[in-house]
């Protein structure tokens, strides 16, 4: 535990399991030759990183790497609004709520739309992720301290209103499913503050169709197991799943009932303890595309230590 703002998972290294046999182990070096370079790419674009179309293009480079294949979303950010998430359309931006599962859902994300990802600091510290997140222009917070909650909510706000919109994943640590876990209220009040409209956006891992965890990021598990097995992982996807927009605007009493409707959308209708329930929102999504293979020599796979720990919620 961190910090004040932690929160307790049960789900653990145990829980990520291939739903199908893995890949023959030519193919794992394979990947991970490809995805060594492709960080190698990112790393040495530098400030670069940050444009939108290079982020995106070296995030969807990362996953082809990988072998995974991402379904859904065209577009995540609200209509009419900042469509790449740099501060440069009309009104404020849009805020992103995503489920967590896997240290792939940032590429998976950033593949779809780039857009401003709020972030711990201790995410900076992580092997390759940890890279990428600083040049892609991640907001770090200090969630070690509650006196920081205030001002951290200001400077969401902020970022919403002049334009920009944030990504965050409410549920403050991962989980094997996309049905698990609470959401954090903090940033549905930027939200509201901002005037901000708000996506739900739901994460799924899947092999063949079936329910796959082996993407899962849990517990004390490291980032070079973790990329291990996703690596030897057989046909690999993630769909990206963008729900209605509930716009801040629209009657919510408070940041709990707004976090609440989120909440239903992204995990799947659960309802959220001590709030009453209200109607599951219609998914909207859009065909897959393709993911080549990268048929280039066998080289070290990179590996490191890295904490489970998550993406901060506040």
């Amino acid at each position: 535990m961190n910090g004040p703002w932690d929160v307790w998972s049960d789900c653990t290294p145990d829980c990520a399991a291939h739903a199908l046999p893995r890949v023959p182990a030519t193919r794992i070096a394979r990947r991970g030759a490809a995805f060594a370079r492709g960080v190698r790419r990112a790393l040495t674009d530098g400030e670069r990183m940050a444009d939108p179309v290079r982020l995106r293009a070296h995030a969807a480079s990362l996953l082809d790497a990988l072998g995974v294949r991402v379904e859904g979303a065209a577009a995540l950010t609200a209509g009419g609004r900042d469509g790449d998430g740099d501060g440069s359309g009309l009104g404020p931006g849009t805020l992103i709520v995503i489920n967590h599962i896997s240290w792939l859902d940032i590429l998976a994300l950033l593949a779809v739309e780039p857009v401003t990802l709020l972030a711990k600091r201790e995410v900076g510290t992580w092997p390759v992720v940890g890279g990428l997140a600083r040049r892609a222009g991640t907001h770090f917070i200090d969630r070690t301290s509650p006196r920081r909650l205030r001002h951290t909510v200001r400077e969401v706000s902020e970022l919403l209103g002049s334009g920009r919109s944030v990504a965050v994943f409410p549920q403050a640590t991962t989980w094997c499913t996309a049905d698990r876990g609470s959401f954090r209220r903090a940033t549905f009040q930027a939200a509201l503050d901002a005037g901000a409209p708000v996506r739900p956006v739901t994460l799924h891992y899947t092999q063949q169709g079936l329910p796959s965890t082996v993407a899962a990021f849990c517990g004390e598990d490291t980032f070079a197991a973790s990329l291990r097995r996703v690596l030897a992982a057989r046909a690999l996807t993630v769909r990206v799943t963008a729900h209605p927009v509930l716009n801040a605007a629209d009657g919510f009493r408070d940041r709990r009932e707004l976090a609440d409707r989120a909440a239903r959308a992204v995990l799947g209708g659960r309802p959220q303890p001590g709030v009453v329930t209200v109607p599951e929102p219609v998914v909207v999504a859009v065909p897959a595309f393709p993911v080549p293979e990268f048929p280039v020599p066998a080289v070290a796979v990179p590996a490191g230590p890295a904490t489970p720990e998550t993406p901060a919620r506040v």
